[in-house]
C-alpha cells in the first residue's frame, strides 16, 4: 500500500471520527436532559392552573441556559406561555422559537406537552386589585392570546415589530393592549444594542402572584 493511499484512509478516518463527535455534541446540546418533575407533583398543577395563568417553565434544550441567564433577578425560568381552559381542556398558548420539530411561531399545545421538558414550573396569576382597577375580565388574557396563534417567532427580539413575536413579548403585548399603563419590565442589551423582556419581568411582576412552584 503506498504512502499517498495510506494517507487518504487516515485522513478519511479523521473526517468520519469528527463528523461523529459533532453528531454526537450536537444531539447531546439539543435533547432533553436531567430528571423531568415528578408526575404526583405535575398532576397538582391541573387542580391548580385558572384560565389565564401564566405558566413560566425552566427547560432543558440549549437556548433554556441562555435565556435564563438573562435575567437579572430571578432565574429559575427559561421560557412562559399563557393558559387556556375551553370544555375543561387545557392547553398553553405560547410563542416557540422550536424551528426543528415545525412550531416556530406562536402555538397552542397540551398541558402535559408542555410540562414534558420543565425542570421547574411556576404558575402566576394576575392580582384581583389589579384586575379590578383596569376593569380586567377572567378570561381576557386567554382571549387576546388566541388572536396571536400562527404569529412566527421573532428571532430578531425587536419588541417595535409586532408581526413576528418571541415568548414574553406574547404577554407584553396583550398587557398593553388591556391597558398602556400595564407594561412589563425591558432590560437593555448592549450586544444586541435593544431592549428585551427578560423572563423575570414577569416572575417578579408587580401585576401577579406566584401561586405555585415545583422544581427537581
Amino acid at each position: 500500500m503506498s504512502k499517498k493511499y495510506k494517507k487518504k484512509i487516515i485522513l478519511l478516518f479523521v473526517i468520519v471520527i469528527c463528523v461523529v463527535f459533532v453528531i454526537s455534541a450536537a444531539s447531546f446540546i439539543l435533547s432533553p436532559r436531567g430528571k423531568p418533575l415528578p408526575a404526583l407533583e405535575t398532576d397538582v398543577l391541573y387542580s391548580i392552573v385558572e384560565d389565564s395563568d401564566i405558566i413560566c417553565r425552566l427547560g432543558d434544550r440549549f437556548w433554556s441556559g441562555l435565556f435564563k441567564d438573562m435575567s437579572e433577578t430571578d432565574k429559575r425560568y427559561s421560557h412562559m406561555g399563557i393558559i387556556r381552559i375551553k370544555d375543561g381542556v387545557i392547553t398553553v398558548i405560547h410563542s416557540e422559537g422550536d424551528s426543528g420539530h415545525g412550531r416556530d411561531y406562536v402555538n397552542e399545545m397540551a398541558f402535559e406537552d408542555f410540562l414534558k421538558i420543565a425542570r421547574a414550573v411556576g404558575i402566576f396569576r394576575i392580582k384581583d386589585d389589579i384586575k379590578e382597577k383596569y376593569k380586567i375580565n377572567e378570561n381576557q388574557i386567554s382571549n387576546l392570546a388566541v388572536e396571536y396563534l400562527g404569529t412566527p417567532f421573532d428571532w430578531k427580539f425587536d419588541m417595535t415589530d409586532e408581526s413576528r413575536i418571541y415568548c414574553t413579548e406574547l404577554l407584553y403585548v396583550i398587557l398593553k393592549r388591556l391597558t398602556p399603563e400595564l407594561e412589563l419590565t425591558t432590560l437593555y442589551v448592549k450586544e444586541w444594542d435593544k431592549y428585551i423582556i427578560p423572563l423575570d419581568a414577569v416572575s417578579t411582576s408587580e401585576y401577579f402572584s406566584e401561586v405555585y412552584y415545583i422544581s427537581q
